[in-house]
C-alpha cells in the first residue's frame, strides 16, 4: 500500500506553515518533495509533515536553520550518535547563554538612558538621551566633549531622576 500523497497546499495546512516556507526549506535543503507530477506539482508524503513539525519544534528552542540541517543531516547518516546531537543542542545553549548576556548588557544600558530622560518638551540639542549617546561616541573616538556636562537639568522632577539615575550625563557602558 502506497503513502497518500499531499500537494504542498495540505502539507502547509497540516502543518501550519505556508506553502512559501515550505518552498523556502527546500531551498534550504531541509525538506524535499517525494515526487513532481508532469505539471510540475510538488508532492509529499506525511514525513514532511512531521519534518516540518520538527523544524518547527527546533526552531522554538533557538536552532538555526543551518543548525537543524546539521540534526538532520546527523540522524540521517547512520553512523551518528546521541553524543553528537548532544554536542549540536550544548553548543546552542551556549550561544543563546552570550546572546542572554549581550540582551541583559543592552537592556541595562537603555534603562539609564531612559531613567535620565526629563520626559519634557526641551529641543533635542538638549536631550539627556542623545547627550549620552553623543559622550559615549566621543569617548569611544577618544574625543572628550564638554558639550553635555556643563548644562543644568531641566523640568520639573529632573534633580531628583538625576540622583536616582547616579551622575547624568555620562555615557552607559
Amino acid at each position: 500500500m502506497t503513502a497518500p500523497m499531499l500537494t504542498i497546499g495540505k502539507v502547509a495546512e497540516q502543518s501550519q506553515v505556508t506553502a512559501d516556507s515550505i518552498r523556502y526549506y527546500e531551498r534550504e535543503g531541509l525538506v524535499r518533495p517525494a515526487r513532481k507530477t508532469e505539471s510540475g506539482y510538488r508532492l509529499y508524503t506525511g514525513e514532511a509533515v512531521r519534518r516540518i513539525a520538527f523544524i518547527k519544534q527546533a526552531q522554538e528552542c533557538g536552532f538555526s536553520l543551518a543548525d537543524i540541517r546539521e540534526l538532520l543531516e546527523l540522524r540521517s547518516t547512520g553512523k551518528a550518535c546521541c553524543d553528537d546531537i548532544y554536542r549540536v543542542a550544548v553548543q546552542k545553549k551556549l550561544q543563546l547563554k552570550h546572546r542572554i548576556k549581550a540582551l541583559t548588557t543592552m537592556s541595562r544600558a537603555l534603562t539609564r538612558l531612559v531613567d535620565m530622560c526629563s520626559h519634557d518638551r526641551q529641543s533635542l540639542d538638549k536631550c539627556p538621551i542623545l547627550g549620552a549617546l553623543d559622550a559615549g561616541v566621543a569617548k569611544r573616538s577618544g574625543r572628550v566633549t564638554e558639550r553635555h556636562e556643563e548644562r543644568e537639568p531641566d523640568g520639573p522632577g529632573a534633580k531628583q531622576k538625576q540622583d536616582r539615575a547616579g551622575p547624568a550625563r555620562q555615557a552607559p557602558r
